[in-house]
């Protein structure tokens, strides 16, 4: 068995060369997995799923394309999208799921999330995120014109990257413990995120001098990053814009 697992796209019409690969890696090489997991993050804002434009429109026929083509999809909401809803579950045939899932891949039991919860020291963030999840909030938010929540998203982009640019690298990486007791609450060894941006595979020591591993995707800002499972084996690979885009 084949799975795919994919994050931090951040898709936006300023970046077409992301956009360009995404696109071809459906119509391609993603064509061959059983599974591909979408880990949070696929777009830099989605402001709701009544809103056509071309990067929208292109994105959701290529998953539609994928998942008629008999290849599963699943997409953990991350930190840019989480007002992805019904309506775009439906048009393109995808899945989405919760903030943890354990999935089983070749016998191992492995949990997955967009890794944005984990980042426990930064208190700002975590309130901010705990704020745009109110339900009743996210519908009223949706219910606005298109021109002034496309406004405000982009003023939450440019908040957010002004408020990284101060904050250390400690607090906006995971923590530790956290980790380690979500691993332990779905009885894991094997963790898979994104939101991070920093691609890299680590151990983690769990109860009982046990060694799991945590599996962090990388962005897709100057290459593509797909993690491949086959038959219990994990690579984590990249992928290079293509030379037209």
């Amino acid at each position: 068995m084949t799975t795919f697992f994919i994050s931090d796209l951040h898709l936006d019409e300023r970046r077409p060369q992301i956009t360009e690969l995404f696109l071809h890696f459906l119509a391609t090489e993603a064509r061959e997995a059983n599974a591909l997991y979408i880990l949070g993050d696929l777009f830099e804002f989605w402001s709701g799923d009544d809103i056509s434009n071309p990067l929208n429109d292109s994105v959701q026929d290529g998953l539609k394309a994928l998942t008629d083509s008999g290849v599963k999809c699943f997409l953990v909401k991350g930190n840019r999208d989480f007002l992805v809803s019904k309506r775009f579950a439906k048009r393109t045939g995808i899945t989405i799921l919760g903030d943890y899932t354990a999935i089983n891949l070749d016998g191992q039991k492995v949990l997955i999330a967009h890794g944005d919860t984990f980042c426990t020291l930064d208190e700002k963030y975590q309130a901010f995120r705990a704020a745009v999840n109110i339900p009743w909030r996210q519908k009223l938010f949706t219910c606005l014109p298109i021109f002034v929540r496309e406004a405000i998203a982009d003023k939450i982009r440019g908040k957010s990257q002004q408020g990284n640019q101060q904050k250390s690298m400690t607090i906006m990486d995971v923590t530790e413990s956290e980790v380690v007791d979500k691993m332990q609450e779905y009885n894991c060894q094997i963790l898979i995120h994104g939101h991070t941006h920093k691609p890299n595979i680590h151990d983690v020591l769990l109860p009982g001098d046990k060694i799991g591993k945590r599996i962090v995707l990388g962005d897709w800002f100057d290459q593509g990053s797909v993690l491949i499972w086959h038959d219990g084996q994990y690579d984590l690979q990249q992928r290079a814009f293509l030379k037209n885009a």
